[in-house]
């Protein structure tokens, strides 16, 4: 394990009565129960902020495919219309 460092917290005694509660069935004591929780809370943290980054960059790129598929239908219909137009003057010459 890295280097650890002691430090000293506050938490109500409620908390701390449900936190050793909790204990009396884990196998850990209270700093490591702390350790944990502190890197599970910074992993849920970072698990949200890439979420919204991705939910930002979807939400982003549908405004574009949205753009290039209304492109795409104006395009496919101007080519259907000449391609109608095509067939139309070919019957009436054949």
């Amino acid at each position: 394990m890295a280097q650890t460092k002691r430090i000293m917290i506050s938490i109500p005694q409620p908390l701390l009565d449900e936190v050793d509660a909790f204990l009396c069935n884990e196998d850990c004591n209270r700093s490591e129960f702390i350790r944990r929780a502190m890197i599970e809370f910074i992993k849920e943290r970072k698990k949200a902020r890439i979420r919204e980054q991705m939910r930002a960059g979807y939400a982003s790129m549908a405004a574009i495919n949205l753009q290039l598929c209304e492109e795409g239908l104006t395009e496919d219909a101007a080519s259907l219309s000449k391609y109608e137009r095509l067939l139309m003057e070919s019957d009436r010459s054949g």
